[in-house]
């Protein structure tokens, strides 16, 4: 989660991807945009930050998290969601 924040932060710039951040239920962020905690399940908050930042940008988040989505295969499951298989 904090490579997503931090990647929306180069695209979005930096307020606005710690606002959209922290508009998810479930996860804490600090100033400077790092995840400092997650209550509930971490999956439900994974899917829900990509989904604040896709109803904000939409494609342009798509093809900015592929690389993301490249380096954490273990994420499967939303990756084929997005598209990224």
């Amino acid at each position: 989660m904090n490579d997503i924040i931090s990647k929306q932060a180069v695209i979005l710039g930096p307020d606005i991807a710690i606002l959209k951040a922290r508009n998810v239920e479930g996860i804490s962020i600090s100033n400077d945009g790092k995840i400092t905690d997650i209550s509930g399940d971490a999956n439900t908050a994974l899917q829900n930050l990509i989904d604040e930042y896709v109803s904000l940008s939409g494609q342009i988040v798509k093809t900015a998290l592929g690389s993301v989505f490249e380096k954490h295969p273990d994420i499967k499951s939303i990756t084929d969601q997005y598209g990224n298989k």
